[in-house]
Order: structure tokens, then C-alpha cells, then sequence
């Protein structure tokens, strides 16, 4: 059972129900934000952000240029918001562009439980560097990272430099925070979907 200790000292019992209508509470007020995200971004929008997103890409890591040119298609997210108050979750829209063009608008979302207080965005970039991964995805009704492909997050060399000839994987990950590209975190467990714009 769940107490509640009132200041004269006796205890008042709440129950199941209360806890989870604080599960509800605690839910709503983490879906409501990106409920009003998803309906006001417009896809000319999407693209000016995912614009900025490659510009900071191709300024911060050297080969990006040319890396990007020898994708298949490349998945842009420039404003990935986590957010959380002990149920954590993220979710942010982009946009897949191929032969620089922009084709399809997606959304990704994912959840975590744990200690986690506060809101946080970050640019996620998934570069498709082979067709029959790229096809696969883009016939998916909702992708899921771990589960329906692996996605490896890059690593750079020194300088800053990607290293093109190790990278022998379908389907590259890059993460960017405030203070540039990260290493310690996972895509596995977030889902794509397609959304119409």
C-alpha cells in the first residue's frame, strides 16, 4: 500500500487506484509536449531544421561531405526531446532524404523507466550505406532499432576524421549533443515510423 504521513501524524492509505491515476498523471504530462510537437512542425520546417542539422554534421566531423555522398539515403532527426519524471521517453520528426532530396517524413519515439529528471534535445543522423537496409526500412510500418535492423553507432578517428574504410556496416548511427557528437548512448529500442506531412 502507498501512505501518506499528514502533519498531525496519523496516516492516510491510498491505494492501487491512486497510484495509478499518478501513473496516468505522471504519462499525460510527458505525452502532452510532444503531442503539440508532432502537430505543429510542418515539413518545410522539418527540413530547415534538418538543413542546420547536416550543416553542423559536415562543420564538425571532417569526410562528412563525401560520406554522405556515398550513402544510399540518409535519416535526419535535428531535435530529438527527451524528456522525464521517472517514466522517460523521447520523440522527435525528421526527415529521409536520398540523392539530397527530401522523399519521406518519419518520427521516432522511445521510452525508458529509471531515475531521470528534466528535458534534454539532441540531432540523431542514420545513414542508410546499403540499398537492400534502406528498402527494408522504407517498407516498414514502424522500424525498430535492435529488433528489425542494427544500427552502429560511428566512431571517429583522430582528427575528428570519419573513417570510411572500416566502415562496413548497413546502417551508421550519429548521435549530437550541445557539446558535439556522443559516445555513450544507444539507439536500440527506438521505433520509426513514417508520418504523412
Amino acid at each position: 500500500m502507498f501512505y501518506i504521513t499528514t502533519i498531525k501524524g496519523s496516516k492516510v492509505n491510498f491505494g492501487a487506484g491512486f497510484r495509478g491515476a499518478v501513473f496516468v498523471t505522471a504519462f499525460m504530462l510527458f505525452v502532452a509536449p510532444f503531442s503539440t510537437t508532432a502537430k505543429a512542425a510542418s515539413g518545410k520546417e522539418i527540413n530547415i531544421k534538418v538543413d542546420a542539422a547536416l550543416k553542423r554534421f559536415k562543420k564538425e566531423i571532417s569526410g562528412a561531405d563525401a560520406f554522405l555522398k556515398e550513402a544510399k539515403g540518409v535519416l535526419v532527426f535535428p531535435g530529438v526531446i527527451k524528456v522525464g519524471i521517472g517514466i522517460g521517453g523521447e520523440y522527435g520528426q525528421g526527415a529521409l532524404r536520398i540523392g539530397g532530396k527530401t522523399v519521406e517524413y518519419y518520427s521516432t519515439a522511445a521510452a525508458s523507466i529509471g531515475l531521470q529528471l528534466g528535458a534534454q534535445s539532441k540531432i540523431v543522423i542514420l545513414v542508410f550505406m546499403d540499398r537492400n537496409a534502406l528498402t527494408k526500412f522504407r517498407n516498414s510500418d514502424g522500424w525498430k532499432a535492435g529488433v528489425d535492423g542494427s544500427v552502429a553507432l560511428a566512431t571517429l578517428g583522430a582528427g575528428k576524421q570519419i573513417d570510411t574504410e572500416n566502415i562496413k556496416d548497413p546502417i551508421v548511427g550519429f548521435i549530437f549533443g550541445n557539446k558535439g557528437l556522443m559516445y555513450n548512448l544507444t539507439l536500440e529500442g527506438s521505433k520509426y515510423t513514417k508520418i504523412v506531412k
